[in-house]
């Protein structure tokens, strides 16, 4: 078994997590910026990239704040991939946090992975 380690990123949007879930919470959100498509049955999610497909299994799901996901083929192990909104108190700010686990040497790769997605989840939404 693999010892991946967790890490978590935090891009701050100009969204409110209401709109920010519309693009993380669903099959049809995700498809718009995350893959090239993504189909959902039941709480197995078919994420699409260049003819490839990986499937996830929903973990769980909090309206307007989070959804967690596993990989099917990381399925002895602890890791999981989420996206979380974060509304700060005082200034009303409002973060995407995402958690993911990499491979040691794959870390920094899967940070820019995320950063080069999350930029185009921006873009799409304008913030």
């Amino acid at each position: 078994m693999s010892n991946k380690i967790k890490f978590e990123i935090e891009f701050p949007i100009h969204a409110s997590p209401q709109m920010l879930y519309q693009y993380f919470g669903s099959a049809s959100g995700l498809s718009e910026w995350f893959a090239d498509n993504v189909n959902s049955r039941g709480e197995v999610f078919t994420f699409i990239w260049d003819g490839s497909e990986e499937q996830a299994k929903l973990i769980s799901k909090k309206r307007d704040v989070k959804i967690r996901l596993k990989w099917l083929e990381s399925e002895d192990d602890e890791s999981y991939f989420e996206f979380r909104t974060q509304v700060d108190a005082l200034t009303n700010d409002v973060s995407l946090i995402v958690t993911d686990f990499a491979e040691e040497d794959e870390v920094e790769e899967s940070k820019m992975f995320w950063e080069n997605q999350i930029g185009e989840l921006k873009h799409i939404i304008g913030a």
